[in-house]
């Protein structure tokens, strides 16, 4: 079980209601479950992308990505523009 921080930008951070919180959790699937707390930042979270210590997690299936204990995981929704 890791131990780290979620930080959540732009609409994520709307939807969330705050700008970072710690989390507990062994893989970025469970703390994509764990983190989901109403509807509209589950319909965020589906289409964010999400770093791990500055490395993209990609396409992989949430499931297998082992979080560090210490990890940042940032929550980058789609941004407009370039």
């Amino acid at each position: 079980m890791a131990v780290g921080t979620v930080r959540y930008w732009a609409a994520a951070r709307a939807a969330a209601g705050v700008a970072e919180e710690p989390f507990e959790a062994a893989t970025l699937g469970e703390l994509v479950k764990k983190i989901t707390r109403n509807d509209e930042l589950e319909r965020v979270l589906r289409r964010s992308s999400f770093l791990i210590d500055g490395n993209p997690a990609g396409t992989r299936d949430p499931d297998t990505i082992v979080l560090p204990d210490g990890a940042t995981v940032e929550v980058l929704p789609p941004f407009a523009g370039g």
